[in-house]
């Protein structure tokens, strides 16, 4: 079958009520050379009604799998599998994209002949369709990875912005059990050897949805463990096929993710014992990320040449190092649940 310029993946699970919009917005990007895979992952709603309705009206667009629920991570490879572009991008369910998504993404793509292409976003209400904010607008120049690996960590850790080309995706590690939260970040972490060359584009072109559904609550021990469990194994993958640079980035990367967006959400956890918490963190990074606290990606060196996320990573492992942690997790907490600015990116 002819290759296509971007597949576009759409994990569905309990989403009837956004599917719609979602896909509205999908089949009349004006990149026309496009296929939109979506993944039914065992919804108990109307949601594979929906696509089937789709898939009917727009037969050499939407191609629909119909699966057992078995997740988003084994979802999304069964789709990869399939997938006929050039780039693979992802989009969730309840998020919607602009005309021009594909088209700006798969240019800015080809233009730098990058393995990475990401663009902005919206953060929306749910309710009321308002903009609350709008992130990764910013000019930044495409960097080369081999070059300037500190730079990854200045992507945010969800896939829907991005677009990666196909073979990387293809190759990508799979994990026997797939971690039952982080999955996005992991997904990132594994594509990153692979990867030489990463652009952007300084638009928003994903509305991406605020749920108050959607902020997890809970998070018992199995979900922490198997995080902590996952990141090992992401750990041997980097000895095997990443650069010393790569493997240094991934000490930071895991203070980042693990030090702080792990904690973050446990935070919110109101049963969660934070204390403990923070001590069992920070003896799994130091155990098995050991350079994480003095890893220069961070320094303050790299913090004041190229500020953004750096600048804050580096407030953040200060932070982290004293007794003020839970204070800066319950700022953090305000800040995306309140004002919905994350701070990272």
């Amino acid at each position: 079958m002819p290759q296509k310029s971007v597949s576009i993946i759409v994990p569905c699970y309990k989403v009837e009520k956004y599917l719609p919009r979602c896909l509205d917005s999908l089949v009349n990007q004006t990149l026309e050379n496009i296929e939109i895979i979506c993944i039914n992952d065992g919804s108990p709603d109307r949601c594979i009604d929906i696509l089937n309705d789709y898939k009917e009206r727009y037969p050499n667009k939407v191609v629909v799998i119909d699966k057992q629920n078995e997740g988003v991570w084994r979802g999304r490879f069964d789709a990869i599998a399939i997938a006929r572009g050039e780039y693979i991008g992802f989009v969730d369910s309840d998020d919607y994209v602009e005309p021009d998504f594909a088209e700006k993404l798969y240019s800015c793509a080809i233009r730098n002949n990058a393995d990475i292409a990401v663009c902005g976003f919206h953060r929306v209400d749910v309710d009321t369709n308002k903009i609350l904010n709008t992130e990764m607008t910013e000019e930044r120049h495409a960097f080369e990875v081999e070059k300037e690996p500190e730079r990854l960590l200045e992507l945010n850790g969800a896939p829907w912005n991005k677009f990666f080309r196909a073979p990387i995706m293809k190759s990508l590690h799979d994990f026997s059990e797939p971690p039952k939260i982080f999955d996005d970040m992991m997904m990132h972490l594994l594509a990153y050897p692979a990867v030489k060359k990463v652009a952007f584009t300084p638009h928003a072109l994903v509305n991406y949805i605020i749920r108050n559904d959607s902020i997890m609550t809970t998070m018992d021990k199995s979900k922490i463990d198997s995080t902590y469990k996952a990141m090992l194994e992401v750990k041997q993958v980097y000895r095997k096929t990443a650069s010393q640079q790569l493997c240094d980035f991934l000490d930071a990367a895991a203070f980042l993710h693990l030090g702080v967006s792990l904690m973050f959400r446990i935070s919110y956890d109101k049963s969660a014992n934070l204390k403990q918490e923070l001590k069992r963190n920070k003896q799994y990074l130091d155990n098995n990320f050991p350079t994480w606290s003095t890893d220069a990606i961070i320094s303050n060196s790299h913090a004041k040449k190229d500020g953004g996320v750096l600048k804050k990573a580096n407030l953040a492992r200060k932070i982290y190092r004293s007794a003020f942690m839970r204070l800066a997790l319950s700022i953090y907490c305000f800040m995306i649940h309140k004002l919905n600015w994350d701070i990272k990116w």
